[in-house]
């Protein structure tokens, strides 16, 4: 491309631009067509040189006056970028300003290299691209600052960085991205990447694993966030979850029952089905309107029990769900409190290790990444489950829900020794020392019964099974039919809510 030379005003000079050499992984994780590209790399796996290069090549593209810029936490490491991109360069081809931290190409453009130290003071420019640097050192209000300035241009921008725990915006916008939304593209760059490329020494990142603590190392070398403490599954705690697993055994073992998080725009449908071993064997997820929402979600459960959120525009979607069908949706209606209680249940499985995640099916990181986001904080009134801002939780609610079900006894199964444990309880209730009676069902005057309490025990022990069941309204005390809703722990119907 010919271009004019800044220094010999009036003259044309032609450059051929090679890309320096980078390798494959340096090159998928910044080259690539989405406008926003997050990067969790370890440190010296080649994050710096490869957006060096990404940003000198857009600025190559630019003309005159366009603005490219390069965003660090502080001035003296804007200052370390600003030195790499003049020493990479032709000299023929720049002129840099020492003071303002900019250099100016032969087309026009100009580089330059800011400090977010100030956020305020970044806002009014017209960025074409951007790069932000060491972006889990960098202050959310610099990164709304730096958007703001790729809005009249539509620029793109790679967002890179050492991972540094999990309450930070950068952590937050990588989930994102991760979880597959749209415009963005998520990579991870880990030492080994750099060790097998040979731009790292196997070496010193054995020393450096001898010479740091765990968790810091971790979080250097391999881009695994230490644990914030207010996850309420521990991440250690999913780790020892996770199964290896392929689609082939998620088909041949099959689901026994399905959780269903609803939504249809800006969250995510998604539906978790667990195996006969409490294994997560299935995963939907989806964005769409609500007919086509109840028609997926009637042919995936395919029969099979399900709970499903009726939250808000969830209820009508259960409605139709339940009108035709074949009995096996039950709602769960969320609230602080039914919340609350439905992620201890999870929680208690996941610290137990009584279910086991994927580490194989095709959204199987969306699910593990939500867990690991996932936050608990006290307030007031109790504690809040959710997931950070911005963020989502759809695939958490659904394995929860799944987990419910999961739990719930299924029809027949055992109701004999249930009944008997009812019937106990209700006499402990009442102050009844009457020896257990080895047949429940038969009221006190029935042949062969123990005469151990009167029929109105067993009426009572006869209607707490049905409320457990949820085959009795909570509210009224009458049988309930298709059409349910439930809390998770009591049933009623939806007129009586």
């Amino acid at each position: 491309m010919t271009k004019t030379s800044p220094h010999r005003p009036g003259t044309k000079t032609k450059a051929d631009y090679v890309r320096p050499w980078l390798y494959p992984r340096q090159r998928e994780a910044i080259f690539h067509k989405e406008r926003y590209g997050l990067v969790e790399a370890s440190t010296k796996a080649g994050k710096t040189i490869a957006c060096l290069v990404w940003l000198a090549e857009r600025a190559m593209e630019g003309r005159e006056g366009d603005a490219f810029w390069w965003v660090a936490p502080v001035y003296a490491q804007a200052e370390i970028a600003f030195r790499r991109m003049k020493f990479g360069l032709p000299r023929l081809y720049y002129t840099a300003n020492e003071t303002k931290l900019s250099i100016t190409l032969a087309n026009g453009a100009v580089i330059w290299f800011k400090s977010g130290e100030k956020p305020d003071a970044l806002y009014g420019e017209d960025v074409h691209a951007c790069v932000v640097d060491e972006a889990s050192r960098v202050r959310e209000e610099t990164w709304h600052a730096v958007r703001s300035t790729l809005t009249a241009t539509a620029g793109p921008v790679r967002i890179v960085g050492n991972v540094k725990g999990r309450r930070n915006w950068f952590f937050q916008l990588a989930r994102r991205a991760e979880a597959g939304e749209k415009g963005m593209r998520y990579a991870k760059l880990i030492a080994a990447d750099a060790v097998a490329a040979g731009v790292l020494s196997a070496e010193e990142v054995r020393d450096a694993e001898r010479a740091l603590p765990g968790a810091v190392f971790r979080e250097l070398y391999l881009a695994e966030p230490c644990d914030d403490k207010s996850n309420p599954f521990g991440i250690a705690a999913i780790a020892a979850c996770v199964a290896e697993m392929s689609e082939a055994r998620a088909r041949a073992l099959g689901p026994v029952c399905w959780g269903w998080d609803l939504a249809k725009s800006r969250d995510w449908t998604v539906g978790v089905a667990l195996d006969a071993e409490g294994v997560v064997c299935r995963i939907e997820r989806w964005q769409g309107p609500w007919q086509e929402t109840i028609a997926r979600v009637r042919e995936a459960t395919a029969g099979l029990p399900a709970l499903i959120d009726a939250t808000g525009a969830g209820d009508p979607v259960l409605e139709a769900l339940q009108r035709g069908g074949a009995g096996n949706f039950s709602g769960f209606t969320f609230s602080a409190k039914s919340k609350q209680g439905l992620m201890e249940g999870l929680a208690i499985a996941i610290q137990r290790r009584e279910l086991r995640l994927p580490d194989g099916l095709a959204v199987g990181g969306t699910l593990r990444a939500e867990l690991e986001a996932f936050e608990f904080a006290y307030s007031r009134t109790g504690v809040r489950y959710a997931a950070p801002a911005g963020m989502h939780d759809d695939c958490v609610c659904a394995l929860a829900l799944a987990w419910r079900q999961w739990r719930m006894p299924a029809p027949g199964a055992g109701v004999l020794g249930w009944m008997m444990q009812l019937l106990a309880e209700e006499r402990s209730e009442r102050g009844r020392e009457a020896r257990a009676d080895p047949l429940p069902w038969r009221a006190s005057g029935e042949a062969g019964a123990q005469g151990s309490g009167p029929a109105d025990l067993y009426d009572a022990a006869r209607k707490k099974l049905g409320l457990a069941l949820g085959f009795v309204c909570a509210r009224c005390g009458q049988p309930i039919g298709a059409s349910r809703v439930s809390d998770g722990v009591w049933s009623w119907h939806p007129e009586c809510r």
